[in-house]
């Protein structure tokens, strides 16, 4: 038999997918569940306020009604002692100014409530712009599989931005592809908010030559960082600037936990290398992508497949991507999960229980998967884009 267990997956059938598929939403579900049954005034039992990040988000809007600054964090710890007294930590804050136009109207009404209201608005968004990626399934079949991905599940209980960022990337990328270049570049242009994952949009457009999507792109983020500009003041970014600053000592340094961490530099961190030399695999593995990508594009344009390549790699070109931030493999696993070729089965399967395993085992024995994980699922996409059937003639 020898790999092709592996390389077909012939075990992997419909039935079997189905059946995986609600295990997993059941065990998501009940785990939601326990978390808030088990709470008591919004402090779950290991003592963390539900919802994790967004106290961060809340708590910008609360220091902007206030007239105070957002990079500010002596008041952004005051804030967050009002409504989490116990806890002797600080949730920070390194989002670009264009992003504080959408935390400000979260400081509005109480925290859960902005919770509820920013999970149901990111969430709705986000399977807005899945839903043409996965247009063979019918809506209980996606639900299916957005309640049984674990990505969704940490996005949910960090109340992080993960569905924000993916809708913009995801939907962005699909308009793109589709004809519809002005409001792609709207939405790639909005995606500012979490700059690491847009490093290579750019050189991707560029080597298509998808102008009008470029044009509306820098419009839009131009106008979007300009409208910041006008509300907060012309201080707020160098005061972003050295936020950033600390961002990065706080990440090298292990501040977040290496664990929780899914790069190529996280990895060698967790394996004991220094700072120096994680900075230098990273590098090793994020120029290649880079090239990998441009490449792409030159010779087959923005397709369907080339975008979910872009995607993938995106994820690895950066050192500052957490667990949560692999719900971007949602785009990327939907694009391998139709007519699935050889070894695109198991990687899709990998790609898909990566969220709920990457941290738990580094945490256990020290060892990253993630990067693997990612550069196999990057490698299979590519020779899915260069095997369409149009070549474009170079320029």
């Amino acid at each position: 038999m020898g790999l092709d267990w592996l390389k077909h997956a012939n075990w992997l059938d419909e039935a079997r997918v189905r059946g995986y598929l609600r295990l997993l939403a059941l065990l998501n579900l009940a785990a939601l569940v326990w978390l808030i049954g088990t709470s008591a005034g919004g402090i779950d039992r290991n003592g963390y306020l539900l919802g994790t990040d967004f106290i961060s988000f809340w708590a910008v809007g609360k220091v902007l009604l206030a007239g105070g600054s957002a990079y500010d964090s002596a008041a952004h710890i005051a804030v967050q002692r009002t409504l989490y007294a116990g806890h002797s930590g600080y949730t920070a804050f390194f989002y670009p100014p264009p992003f504080l136009l959408v935390c400000a109207p979260l400081g509005l009404v109480g925290y859960f409530p902005a919770l509820a209201v920013w999970l149901a608005g990111t969430g709705a968004a986000f399977v807005a712009a899945l839903r043409p990626w996965l247009r063979a399934l019918s809506g209980r079949q996606l639900v299916l599989v957005l309640a049984a991905f674990p990505a969704v599940q940490l996005t949910l209980t960090h109340g992080q931005t993960s569905f924000h960022a993916a809708a913009l990337l995801g939907g962005g990328l699909w308009l793109a592809a589709n004809g519809r270049k002005g409001w792609a570049g709207v939405l790639l242009g909005l995606a500012v908010i979490k700059p690491q994952f847009g490093l290579l949009v750019p050189l991707a457009l560029l080597a298509a030559g998808e102008w009008r999507v470029i044009a509306a792109a820098a419009a839009t983020a131009l106008g979007f960082a300009a409208a910041a500009t006008l509300a907060f003041g012309v201080e707020v970014w160098p005061a972003w600037y050295a936020a950033s600053g600390t961002a990065q000592s706080a990440m090298a340094g292990g501040a977040i936990g290496f664990a929780k961490m899914q790069s190529v530099f996280a990895a060698a961190r967790l394996a004991g290398a220094g700072t120096g030399l994680a900075y230098g695999l990273q590098a090793l593995v994020a120029v290649p992508c880079a090239a990998l990508v441009v490449h792409l594009f030159w010779r087959r344009g923005l397709s369907r497949e080339s975008g979910a390549a872009l995607l993938v790699a995106a994820l690895l070109v950066t050192p500052f991507v957490l667990d949560y931030d692999l719900l971007l493999l949602a785009f990327p696993l939907a694009v391998l999960a139709d007519q699935p070729r050889p070894w695109e089965k198991a990687a899709a399967l990998a790609g898909f229980v990566l969220p709920a395993l990457a941290r738990p085992l580094a945490l256990k024995t020290g060892i990253a998967i993630a990067p693997l994980v990612l550069l196999v699922l990057f490698a299979l996409l590519l020779r899915r884009a260069h095997a369409g059937e149009t070549t474009r003639a170079p320029r």
